[in-house]
Order: structure tokens, then sequence, then C-alpha cells
């Protein structure tokens, strides 16, 4: 297990306290914008190391009887077809796998609001079928000069042309599949509409990063400058709150320009706004929840390091738009916190390692610290052999036992190579696992070796060139923070 510099059960306990206190503070009803992953937040799992992928979730599931989630999309992001950087899951398919998600843990889903709508044929079609399944849609419409054009905006030609969202609950989460799908419009939408039928409720944002209440340069908020390079957000200290509290606190650059709008719009709906800053509007905990900060500074150093090999990777592979920008904005970071690529530990061995045997190599470092190396072989790839290394590694096992014995071997090498339309039958490391698995029934090393498979979870890796996409969904499956040198091997067109 790795070290750990944050106390997740304190953030859960926190979180949902400082959560319901927002609610008490407008009367009982609370709109809250929910900005990046609900669950799966890796990011702040790496940067934050204790805070788990879902403690969000369980935080919400504190809440569970109060709570009530509405899924935003824009209608112009499911008509391009648009798509998650992650999983690469269109953003309707997305909305639909978090309904699943979200009821398969007990949260209510009320309904899905449909943004920017226009009539967009992909927006009808995900209507259809959303209500087939008994699941509420209500459309919101595009508004000219939103969201500068206040006195259009908080009008009925503006919010009034919105359908209302019905719901029922205490605390109304807006979330959404991605950027850009208009969940504080519909936030203000609904507090519009709340206002016309004489109903009490409020607005605020939960926002993970950045984090307002630990220094502007602290490792921890560069990561999020890194993590998003693309859109060109910059942490700054909040002026707005600083003037009113005499408090330095860190937002970033698009909360600031958004929030005199924002205040404007609170203005036009209730007559005042209740908030003096973007930092007033968040709720946002984790910062008091650092237990370890040396811990989360190094493990934030780790991830910048990660965006930026990963950026790289982009620029290789998008041939239709160059990153040179984000590569050079994340470079800044790195220096500004006196860093190179070599500080990830993972990078040099498996350089070293590809020099010194000649073949594309990866290395490893496991959760006591020790690096582990693999090299391409005549029946493995470069990732499965690291992988088990690594697994014979931890679990004590002689190098020289073969945890995948011949007579298992050759039948997998002869189908991939008689029966599969592949160039090679060397085994990649979910087959090679499988293989394992297999031999695990009579064999006690194998079965040793796939009891530690959960300790790979959150490890670092590094290879020598650019894995197959079969190797990059792998390392996802098993929790790998995998990066690698930005080359091909070969000359080959036509990539897995």
């Amino acid at each position: 297990m790795g070290k750990i510099g944050f106390d997740n059960d304190k953030y859960i306990k926190m979180q949902s306290e400082n959560i319901k206190k927002r609610i008490s503070q407008f009367g009982g009803k609370l709109y809250l914008e929910f900005g990046g992953k609900l669950f799966d937040d890796t990011h702040a799992s790496r940067v934050l190391p204790g805070f788990q992928p879902d403690s969000k979730l369980k935080m919400l599931l504190e809440l569970k009887d109060q709570a009530e989630i509405v899924i935003a999309v824009s209608a112009e992001a499911l008509e391009s077809s648009k798509r998650r950087g992650d999983s690469g899951i269109t953003y309707d398919q997305e909305v639909l796998r978090l309904i699943d998600k979200f009821r398969s843990v007990g949260l209510y889903v009320g309904s899905v609001v449909i943004t920017r709508n226009n009539g967009q044929a992909a927006a009808l079609n995900l209507q259809r079928e959303l209500e087939e399944h008994n699941i509420p849609v209500f459309k919101h419409y595009f508004i000219n000069g939103y969201p500068s054009n206040v006195p259009l905006i908080v009008s009925d030609d503006g919010f009034g042309k919105n359908d209302y969202i019905e719901t029922s609950r205490s605390l109304i989460v807006i979330t959404a599949p991605g950027p850009g799908s208009g969940k504080l419009a519909t936030c203000l939408s609904q507090l519009y509409h709340e206002n016309k039928r004489g109903i009490q409720a409020g607005y605020a944002k939960f926002e993970t990063f950045p984090i307002w209440n630990i220094p502007l340069k602290h490792p921890v908020n560069l990561a999020y400058e890194a993590a998003t390079a693309d859109l060109s957000d910059v942490n700054m200290i909040d002026y707005l709150h600083l003037e009113a509290y005499n408090q330095v606190t860190v937002n970033y650059n698009r909360d600031l320009e958004a929030f005199p709008i924002v205040a404007a719009i609170f203005k036009k709906i209730y007559g005042s706004c209740p908030y003096q800053s973007p930092t007033d509007m968040g709720v946002n905990m984790a910062g008091y929840c650092i237990s370890d900060d040396m811990v989360c500074q190094d493990a934030s150093r780790y991830e910048i390091i990660r965006r930026y090999y990963n950026t790289m990777l982009q620029d290789v592979n998008d041939k239709n738009s160059s990153h040179e920008n984000e590569i050079m904005r994340i470079e800044n970071i790195m220096d500004q916190l006196g860093i190179t690529r070599k500080y990830r530990k993972v990078v040099q061995p498996a350089i070293d390692a590809e020099a010194e045997r000649g073949v594309p190599c990866m290395a490893i470092e496991l959760p006591d610290g020790r690096i582990v190396t693999g090299k391409r072989k005549a029946m493995m790839h470069e990732c499965a052999a690291a992988v088990i290394n690594a697994l014979k590694a931890m679990a004590g096992i002689p190098d020289e036992i073969d945890l995948v014995p011949k007579n298992l071997l050759d039948p997998v090498q002869d189908m991939k190579r008689n029966y599969q339309d592949t160039h090679s039958a060397r085994l990649h490391t979910d087959e090679a696992l499988i293989a394992i698995a297999v031999n695990a029934a009579t064999d006690e090393n194998a079965a040793k070796a796939i009891a530690c498979l959960p300790d790979l979870r959150g490890c670092d890796a590094h290879t020598t060139i650019i894995p197959s996409n079969l190797e990059f969904a792998m390392m996802r499956r098993l929790s790998i923070n995998l990066t690698c040198e930005p080359k091909y091997e070969g000359t080959k067109l036509f990539r897995l």
C-alpha cells in the first residue's frame, strides 16, 4: 500500500455536513452544480492519495434521502457525437451509463435536461429512448446573448422559454456527461422558474479543483492546471473574495470571469446576490482533509509528468491539430516546480532497460517502491512481461518460475497465429493473465500471483514505445497509471 495523504472518511463526513448547511441557508432547496466526475474520479485519487475514486458518490449517499439527480446534456454535443476523452464513450451513451450507475447504488435520477435544444435529430433520438424507459426529459433552449444579455436572459423570452424541471427533493444535483453541457445555465434557469412559482431555492457549486484553501502554486493546484491545459484554465487568487473578506483564496479564471454575470442574474431574479465571490459559491471541503501535505505534493508532481506524457502522445496521434501550446503550458508548470520527466521514477529504468536489452521495455513501480521491468519476448509483449514480473515480485515468486507453462502457452500462441488475423503470436497482458488464471487452478504460484493483482491498483508504469490500444485499455482496467515515450515502433501505418 502506498503512502496516504488524504483522510477520505473525514472528507465524506465534512462534505455532506457542509452541503446540508448550504441547503438550510436557502430555506430547504438547493441546486448543486457538480463539476468534474461524480464517480471514477481518478485524477483526485492520484493527486490526493487516500481519496477514493467514488468518494463523492459515497458523500451523496450520506444525503441519499434528500438528493435527486438531474443530468444535463447539450443537444449540440449529441448532434456532433461528442465523446468523453477518457473512455471514448459518446455523450448519449454516457448519459445512459450514468443513469444505470446512479440507480445501481440507490440514488434517485429524477430527469434529464437537453440543453441548447433546437430540434436536433440526435437529441430527439435520446429523448425517445429515455422516455421509453419512463425517464422524464425536459428541454432548454439557446438564448441569444447568453450569458451577457442579463435583461433578456432573465425574462419570459430567456429562461422563461425553458421547460421547468419538475423536482421533488431538497438537494438537486446537476451533473453531466462532460464539459459544455450547460449545468450552470440549468441551475440558474431553475432558480428563475422557482422564483416565479414562489418557491425559495438556492445555488452552490461543487468543484474539487482548484482547492480554494491551499496555496495558489501548491502542486495539487498546479496539477489541476496541467489536467486542464487544453482548456487554458489558469488558477488565480480570488480577488473578489480578498476584497470582500480580506482572505486569500484560490479559484480559476473562468469562474472569476463569469461571477459578475452570475451575480447580475441573481440580482435580477431575487433582487440581491447571496455571494460576494466565486469562492463563496463553492462547498468543497477537500483542503481540510489533506492529512500529509508532502505525500500529496509528491503525488501531484507525478501527475503533472503523467499529463505531460499523455499530451505528447495526443500530439503524435492527433493529425488534425497541434498540442504544442498545451505541452508548453505543462512544461512551464514543471519548470515552476523544478522537475523533469525523470522525476517520475519509472521513466529512466524503462529507458535504461531498453538501451541494455535492445527491445521495447516497460517499468512498474510497486507499492513498496521497488522498480520492476519487463522486456519484449518472443512469447509476450513488454507490458505483459512487466506485469507478470511485478506479480512475481509482490508474491515472492522466484524469477525463473514460469507462471504460464509451455503446455498452456503453445495452444494460445497457435490460436493467435493460425486462427486470428494478427501479425504476432505474442501474448498481450489480458491474454497472459487469463492463461495464469487458468493455471492457478492447479498451480500454487500462479494462484499467489493472481491474488496480488489488486495490489497493482494505482501503481505507476512507463513504456519505451507507444503500446497498442489493447494494452492501454488493459492498464486502465488494472488501474495502472501508464505513460509512454511518444514514439511508435517501426513504420507500420495501421495499429490496433
